[in-house]
């Protein structure tokens, strides 16, 4: 009799095992399909949809025009909950004085979320361009998040050597 309940209890905890297995694999599974369908979309190298395209030109020629607080007031609501028009405007201004004018970029990513919490809240998307600059080359990254039925400035930020 003793020998049984070890035996017993042997299979037991291997039909746990097993179905423990079995759940965390399905587990497993789910959680990556919903990461998946409800997380980040790259789209990589694609061209942008329209109303990015504009969007970003005119982020584009406001910044070329040195029309910093048009920018400002154009942004979104996390752009202006992280910056006074002044930080705002003197951080563009700076980025500018260091690199100069946009001479050309070429797009590198374009990644999609759709965010049900976090900083960046609904419909986003973050471009990524290989930019050249008149006093050195870097990586420009525009966040646009959908405010009011409108694609708005949420982040920009520039990574190169020649700032310093």
């Amino acid at each position: 009799m003793a020998m049984s309940m070890p035996f017993a209890r042997t299979k037991a905890v291997g039909a746990r095992n097993s179905r423990t297995k079995s759940h965390l694999v399905t587990v497993a599974l789910i959680v990556a399909l919903t990461t998946g369908a409800c997380g980040l979309k790259n789209q990589g190298t694609s061209s942008l949809p329209a109303e990015l395209e504009t969007a970003i030109a005119t982020v584009s020629d406001d910044l070329e025009w040195e029309r910093y607080e048009k920018i400002y007031n154009e942004s979104s609501s996390l752009w202006k909950r992280d910056a006074t028009l002044e930080q705002s405007t003197e951080t563009l201004k700076k980025l500018r004085m260091q690199l100069g004018k946009v001479e050309n970029r070429s797009l590198h990513t374009v990644n999609e979320q759709r965010n049900s919490g976090g900083p960046l809240q609904g419909h986003v998307f973050i471009v990524t361009y290989q930019t050249k600059f008149e006093q050195g080359q870097g990586m420009e990254w525009f966040t646009l998040i959908e405010e009011d039925n409108r694609w708005a400035l949420a982040r920009y930020l520039v990574n190169s050597t020649a700032l310093r």
